[in-house]
Formats: structure tokens, sequence, C-alpha cells
């Protein structure tokens, strides 16, 4: 009889909950980083480079290429394979270096 890696360990998961990105509600699992719940959903990219507008997602995953950097609940440079999904969460498809609308 095969069985999930969680049913071998014994895990007793949390339900999932919702975040939005770009006003589309996205399921995330507790645990989870916003990058891998919105790779989960499908989305590869969450950020526009500030020279070209070039489309950018998560490269490495461990919070030092700044590649994953997303708008989350109003702040933006937010590395989103660091930031844990949390519920309610707002993340926006950040433009650049994230100030544009700040007046910085």
């Amino acid at each position: 009889m095969a069985r999930t890696p969680a049913e071998l360990v014994g895990a007793q998961p949390a339900p999932p909950f919702a975040i939005t990105f770009d006003g589309r509600k996205v399921t995330a699992l507790p645990g989870q980083s916003i990058a891998a719940a919105l790779w989960g959903a499908g989305v590869l990219a969450w950020r526009t480079t500030r020279l070209g507008g070039h489309p950018r997602g998560a490269f490495c995953g461990i919070g030092q290429c700044h590649d994953c950097l997303a708008t989350v609940n109003g702040q933006p440079n937010k590395r989103a394979c660091l930031v844990p999904a949390r519920p309610g969460d707002v993340i926006n498809t950040q433009e650049g270096n994230g100030h544009a609308g700040l007046g910085v």
C-alpha cells in the first residue's frame, strides 16, 4: 500500500487558505512561502525588471538573487521565496523597484 510523505511522518497539516495575487484568489498551504504558493497556482512571474520590464519570478529559491521580489500587503521588495504565506495576504506584481506609486 502506497502512502504519502505526510502519512509516513504522521503529519496533520492545517487546512489550505486563500491569498490574493493581482486580484486573483490563490490557494496556499500552511508553511508554504509566497513563491511556493504562486508556483503551485501556475504563476511563474510576479516582478518586472526596472530596465526593459522583463518578467521575473523565483530563481534561486533561497533569498540570494532578489529575482522573486513582490509587493506583499502594500510593502514592496519582499522576497517571495522567504516570506511565509499567511491567510488573507495580498500580493501584487512589482514593477521595477516597487516605489513608483510611493513618490520615492
